[in-house]
């Protein structure tokens, strides 16, 4: 990879598939990464690529005060950041009439959504003050653009998430901050490796982050990985809706918690 647009960046979620294929390239470019995530190993791993210039932060994304430590400690190392990819998600099945899966909801609401709010915010004002470029990143999802039957809880975090970076962007409209919206299809991760259902235009997560970077530094405000996904969204979007339900209900659901091929969420407490 040539030598990054950016020099400083942040990236939750940077153990997950998607997070350590954003983390490589950008390591690869020069870049100082803060590399926030769960799994210790796989993030020391991947920060003794570069020692100099990455370090390790295993809060939850969704405790305001733990991410505002790590972001504290992350500046006083190596400054402020001119990137920010929030990209710490996860992803089950749900069912209304379990009451057990309202504790997913949560859950899920939490990572997917707060955890974006949380991310930013000790990072925002820093940015704004130095008044120079610099770009905020949540990975939203496809499944934010319409909701899809059992999947109510992660369609809804995602939808959540779009409308949120929406208002976010417009507030940042006077400054030289960008927010960026990405919406992947099928990327071939963990979080997909118990679908049970057709992925259209499946996408390496290497290939991913390439487009998400190179997106990114264009300034493109909307991104969709990959782009055939989004518009094989948007064509189906114009059936009338109980066509539309009807070829959805006809696919297998993703995997509930507890069962075969669902991914862990962690924290989540029954």
């Amino acid at each position: 990879m040539t030598r990054s647009t950016f020099h400083n960046a942040v990236i939750t979620g940077a153990c997950g598939g998607f997070g350590q294929a954003l983390a490589r390239e950008l390591i690869a470019s020069g870049t100082h990464v803060a590399l926030v995530g769960l799994q210790g190993p796989a993030l020391h791993a991947l920060a003794a690529l570069a020692p100099e210039r990455c370090a390790v932060y295993t809060p939850d994304v969704s405790d305001p005060h733990a991410m505002q430590a790590m972001a504290a400690d992350w500046m006083a190392r190596c400054g402020v950041p001119d990137l920010v990819i929030a990209n710490a998600g996860v992803a089950g099945g749900f069912d209304t009439a379990q009451a057990g899966d309202l504790a997913t909801l949560r859950r899920m609401l939490e990572i997917n959504l707060l955890g974006v709010a949380t991310t930013f915010q000790p990072f925002l004002g820093p940015m704004r003050a130095g008044g120079q470029r610099g770009a905020l990143v949540g990975v939203a999802s496809i499944a934010g653009w319409r909701g899809m039957p059992g999947n109510g809880a992660y369609c809804a975090s995602k939808a959540g998430l779009i409308a949120y970076l929406q208002s976010l962007r417009a507030e940042l409209r006077p400054t030289a901050l960008g927010v960026h919206t990405v919406s992947p299809g099928y990327l071939r991760t963990a979080l997909t490796a118990g679908n049970r259902f057709t992925m259209p235009g499946l996408l390496e997560p290497e290939e991913a982050a390439r487009r998400l970077l190179a997106g990114v530094a264009r300034g493109t405000e909307h991104i969709v990985l990959p782009r055939r996904i989004g518009w094989l969204s948007r064509a189906l979007s114009l059936l009338p809706a109980r066509l539309h339900d009807r070829i959805l209900l006809g696919q297998p659901r993703k995997p509930r918690v507890g069962e075969p091929g669902a991914t862990d969420i962690p924290g989540l407490r029954k």
